[in-house]
């Protein structure tokens, strides 16, 4: 699987920015998505997460200001981030799992895309 995020820029707090993250899986429905982000000096940290059967889970410090989305059709998953705040700066990665019959865990990441939140 290859996952290729993208979206990111430099942006005012207060702004919004929308992630979208493209998967090249031929069975997208079965993974679960999610966002991580790492910020310099500090170790990367979840965001949000989204199962297979479109379950949501976010941090607390993103709740109320994140929505993620995905669109199995499209094979795409998305972070949509309002209420930008200067500590949401950081490298946002996109990540792809899932468990195999055999009880195999697999597990893929995206390169990473740079958000900037200027105070």
């Amino acid at each position: 699987v290859q996952l290729q995020a993208s979206g990111g820029g430099l942006v005012q707090a207060g702004g919004s920015l929308r992630l979208p993250c493209a998967a090249s899986a031929s069975a997208f429905s079965i993974y679960n998505m999610g966002w991580y982000r790492q910020a310099p000096g500090k170790q990367r940290e979840l965001v949000a997460t989204i199962s297979s059967a479109g379950s949501t889970n976010y941090a607390d410090s993103v709740k109320g200001r994140f929505a993620i989305s995905r669109d199995n059709a499209r094979s795409r998953v998305y972070l949509q981030m309002s209420s930008l705040k200067p500590e949401d700066t950081g490298v946002y990665y996109c990540r792809a799992d899932r468990t195999t019959r055999l009880g195999i865990q697999l597990d893929y990441w995206g390169q990473g895309t740079q958000v900037t939140v200027s105070s």
